[in-house]
């Protein structure tokens, strides 16, 4: 199915634009946001594997998403969100298998990413998918779209079960540090200590 000139554009603005930095505030809204992004990531890639000709701008989207923000992402849990889970998880949530399959995911998530970067360096301008790239881009957005569900309903509800009030300071600004954003102090905050 072809996209609308609309859902073209909005597809467009959510690759092209992360979220705003005041959520780095509210971490977890940061990672709901930026798995919409990578819903759209999945759907553009679907496109693309199923349509001909390529947009030049999808493309380029797609390109600047997975070379830039998609690897922030995957540091944002890996090193930060991930390792506060397993230290405030109880034992009954039984969440170090989930964690580490999540891991495993990233890391092939990571390997096929760069693929995709080179099956589109290698292609320029882009055209018809050949049928091996056509797998990938498909096997990349299936896989990807299995783990957002997973982060979406196990990992992102426990976060907001478990984490104290600082773990999530925390996470906000370690998020922002890495991100190149300045953390959104609250106005009220008592800036002498």
């Amino acid at each position: 199915m072809e996209r609308s000139k609309e859902e073209r554009r909005l597809a467009l603005e959510a690759l092209n634009h992360p979220p705003p930095p005041a959520l780095f505030a509210e971490p977890l809204n940061y990672f709901f946001a930026e798995h919409f992004r990578q819903r759209t990531l999945c759907s553009l890639l679907d496109d693309l594997a199923e349509h001909a000709p390529p947009d030049p701008d999808i493309v380029s989207a797609i390109t600047a998403f997975l070379r830039g923000d998609f690897g922030l992402h995957v540091r944002d849990e890996e090193e930060d969100l991930f390792p506060l889970l397993r230290r405030r998880a109880r034992p009954e949530d039984r969440i170090g298998d989930v964690l580490g399959d999540l891991s495993h995911d990233h890391a092939l998530d990571a390997f096929d990413a760069e693929s995709i970067l080179e099956a589109f360096r290698g292609h320029e301008p882009f055209p018809v998918c050949d049928v091996e790239t056509r797998n990938l881009l498909l096997r990349f957005s299936k896989n990807e779209r299995r783990h957002l569900t997973c982060e979406n309903a196990i990992i992102l509800p426990l976060a907001r079960a478990r984490l104290l009030p600082e773990d999530l300071i925390n996470l906000g600004r370690r998020m922002a540090a890495r991100h190149g954003e300045p953390y959104p102090e609250p106005e009220n905050a008592d800036r002498s200590s």
